[in-house]
């Protein structure tokens, strides 16, 4: 381990062995109240790992999610420990998030498959077979909308 020590500088020691690394240049912090205790500036005594401020302020948040038709859905999410602020640790608990994240999966896996199907791309590359593509997808696309109906 490097001690990076300036000129008249004191080395202190490390205090606690928890895993919380300083936030790269390129990243946004995020500053939000996720306790209604009372948040005073009273310093609370007797917490020495990160586990035990989870569970003492029991960080929660209500969130609004806007869905397509424009309805908004509220949840709340709970951060129980440092990997609840992860992408995955949010979108684990809200089923809004699952369904979205399912959904570009799905795009996702689509889009790999049409890229790598050779057939495909060289019929896209002549215009007459291109242009009898997209009519038959247009006829597809009728065909589920009418059966919605």
């Amino acid at each position: 381990m490097i001690n990076e020590v300036e000129i008249g500088g004191q080395l202190v020691p490390q205090q606690s062995f928890e895993a919380i690394a300083n936030i790269s240049s390129n990243k946004t912090l995020l500053i939000q109240k996720l306790t209604n205790k009372p948040t005073k500036l009273e310093p609370v005594k007797g917490l020495k790992t990160v586990d035990e401020v989870f569970s003492f302020f029991k960080p929660t948040v209500e969130v609004e999610f806007e869905e397509q038709n424009g309805a908004t859905r509220k949840e709340e999410l709970k951060f129980n420990s440092l990997l609840d602020f992860k992408k995955e640790g949010i979108i684990n608990q809200s089923e809004f998030l699952k369904k979205l994240q399912a959904d570009a999966d799905a795009c996702n896996a689509i889009i790999k498959k049409l890229r790598s199907n050779k057939i495909l791309n060289v019929a896209l590359q002549k215009p007459d077979s291109k242009n009898s593509f997209l009519q038959a997808l247009q006829a597809i696309i009728n065909e589920i909308d009418n059966a919605n109906v």
